[in-house]
């Protein structure tokens, strides 16, 4: 029977990439379904993510992609098109990205399992009624508190076995011990579009300045506030008649649609890191 599978690479620029990559799906009985490529001019550096399937033994494609690994020093990842990617979500008291993103995943449109759901405050707080029997853990937080707490969600990620953790609108800065043990797999939504408008209230900063749009910024965590490899962003058109609440209002939509779309696209292995900037195939 024939399976699906997704390999995505990164190295250095040079001939024979591509004809060595498909030379081993092909070998193997590889039929590619979709084969996507940057060649970053700026770095020299050479992106790739294909889309295959075979009735062939993965473990022989990955024992060859080893060696051509070695010769071209690609960073690479070969996974099961099918598998779902175990996440962990933090949440504060504004639960709309919480509540979109399960919904993508109980409709189907979200290939991931949430492991889990942390708030530092209690779930009552919350608005939500998707959570159903996924396992909710309160972890409160004070100024105080904050090593501790954050040393029980280390534990949670690593109980949990998540691959992913996402802030859902988890209104507490990481400290950079936490961001840079999740390095690479934490995404977040910030409710700006970055670089503009950082901190605290970013739509009411934005209504005191006058702006004709607003947008939000989903990007990875680092342990710079807010300066993370960006992944998506999108902006709407408001007006001067737009209240600062109204902009919040208009807010809470493109947050949830751009988290929503980065958190896809990970789980889909659409992103490759490319320094201080990602690239993304998208849909």
């Amino acid at each position: 029977m024939s399976r699906s599978y997704i390999l995505t690479l990164s190295c250095p620029d040079r001939p024979g990439i591509v004809h060595q990559v498909t030379g081993v799906l092909f070998r193997n009985g590889g039929n590619i379904q979709s084969s996507r490529q940057f060649e970053d001019s700026e770095t020299g550096l050479f992106f790739l993510r294909i889309a295959f399937a075979t009735a062939g033994d993965d473990r022989a494609i990955a024992a060859e992609m080893r060696s051509v690994a070695e010769t071209f020093g690609m960073t690479w990842q070969l996974v099961p098109a099918d598998r779902r990617t175990k996440v962990l979500i933090l949440v504060s008291k504004f639960d709309h990205c919480l509540s979109y993103l399960l919904y993508k995943e109980r409709i189907g449109e979200l290939p991931m399992e949430v492991v889990g759901i942390a708030s530092n405050h209690p779930a009552d707080a919350l608005q939500v009624t998707a959570i159903g029997d996924i396992p909710f853990h309160h972890l409160p937080i004070t100024r105080d508190t904050k090593p501790q707490q954050e040393a029980r969600i280390k534990a949670l990620v690593d109980e949990t076995g998540a691959e992913l953790v996402v802030l859902a609108r988890y209104m507490q800065i990481l400290s950079d011990d936490l961001a840079a043990y999740l390095s690479g797999r934490c995404i977040n939504i910030h409710h700006s579009f970055l670089p503009s408008f950082k901190g605290a209230k970013p739509y009411h900063q934005a209504h005191a300045r006058g702006v004709k749009m607003i947008g939000a910024t989903a990007h990875y965590v680092t342990a710079e506030l807010d300066e993370g490899p960006i992944i998506h962003q999108e902006t709407e058109p408001v007006t001067h008649a737009d209240s600062a609440e109204d902009l919040v209002r208009k807010g809470r939509e493109i947050e949830s649609r751009v988290l929503g779309r980065a958190v896809t696209w990970h789980v889909q292995h659409r992103i490759l890191a490319n320094g201080a900037k990602t690239v993304v195939f998208g849909d």
